[in-house]
């Protein structure tokens, strides 16, 4: 976690910036060799990830674009590579340069919470004997600010999903119109949700709920951002 030299992690308003300096003392501490939820991938290699999506805008589009995709994992390959691990973790703590466009006024808000979230949990639930860590109101509020990322993620199943929170905010974010093949609520705090929908199903605390056949297609279906 966070050393003298570091300074205390923030508890102010800014949850992602907090998010962001938990997780880079996440990768610290595990060190480079640890393993993660992202496939194939160590702690190494999710640093260099985070180097690359904020400092190499020319890396970026491959990360969401699959033609794209050979380009950007050369580049984090190389960085991962030629870059020291810890010089990694400092270099995603201080955050973008300032010709970075995620140093652009309100981007960090919209495009890392849910990020910095996810890779956070990438780590920590790789550990043996994880368990679910309590997370301030104000990221919750964050992640379901984005959850509707989901209707782009879960765009090619064909069943209703609704996300559902433990205090009944729902948002149904798949299997609108006539294809639909029936309806399922997944239920759970909105971190499990957001780890649901972006593919961490084997470690999200969620519960379904709907017709056994939906139910079936759902958990038989696949899908990644």
């Amino acid at each position: 976690m966070s050393t003298p030299e570091d300074g205390p992690v923030p508890s102010g308003p800014d949850p992602v910036r907090r998010e962001r300096l938990l997780l880079a003392d996440a990768l610290a501490e595990a060190g480079p060799d640890a393993a993660t939820n992202c496939a194939g991938w160590d702690a190494r290699d999710l640093a260099a990830h985070l180097v690359v999506r904020e400092g190499r805008p020319d890396a970026a589009p491959g990360i969401l674009l699959s033609p794209l995709s050979f380009y950007t994992e050369r580049v984090r390959r190389r960085t991962a590579r030629a870059v020291p691990f810890d010089r990694l973790v400092e270099r995603f703590r201080q955050g973008p340069s300032k010709f970075s466009p995620y140093a652009l006024p309100g981007v960090d808000k919209i495009a890392n919470g849910v990020e910095f979230f996810v890779h956070h949990e990438d780590i920590l639930r790789a550990a043996p004997d994880w368990e679910p860590r309590d997370i301030s109101p104000e990221l919750e509020e964050v992640l379901w600010r984005r959850i509707k990322i989901a209707r782009f993620v879960l765009r090619k199943v064909h069943v209703e999903v609704t996300l559902v929170q433990p205090d009944g905010r729902s948002v149904r974010v798949s299997g609108r119109g006539r294809g639909a093949r029936g309806a399922v609520r997944v239920h759970g705090p909105v971190g499990e949700l957001v780890l649901w929908t972006l593919g961490r199903r084997d470690v999200a605390r969620v519960r379904l709920t709907g017709a056994t056949d939906a139910v079936k297609t759902l958990t038989e279906t696949g899908w990644s951002l």
